[in-house]
């Protein structure tokens, strides 16, 4: 799901997607401590608790350079998508 904005949160979307899959994980070009996935933790935690994996960058200072080494810095590939998605799986028990 592409969700480009915090707010307004659609709610309802995410409600949807959180209870056809039990697990939600969030990925964002962020620094994941006030972000999207914590909007979205909020959100759950009120509504319908479930893993939430948050995906994002760290709470660290941030660099420059090219997008791409950037992203690679930071872990935001697919193949670090693809490993939270499995931590998440992991939680669902």
């Amino acid at each position: 799901i592409d969700m480009h904005t915090i707010k307004p949160l659609d709610e309802e979307m995410l409600l949807a997607a959180a209870r056809e899959t039990g697990a939600i994980v969030t990925t964002e070009e962020h620094n994941v401590v006030g972000g999207f996935g914590s909007a979205v933790a909020a959100f759950l935690a009120g509504t319908c608790p479930m893993p939430v994996v948050r995906h994002g960058v760290e709470d660290v200072f941030g660099r420059s350079g090219k997008a791409a080494e950037v992203l690679e810095a930071y872990g935001l590939t697919a193949e670090e998508i693809a490993k939270k998605a499995k931590v998440a799986l992991a939680m669902k028990g």
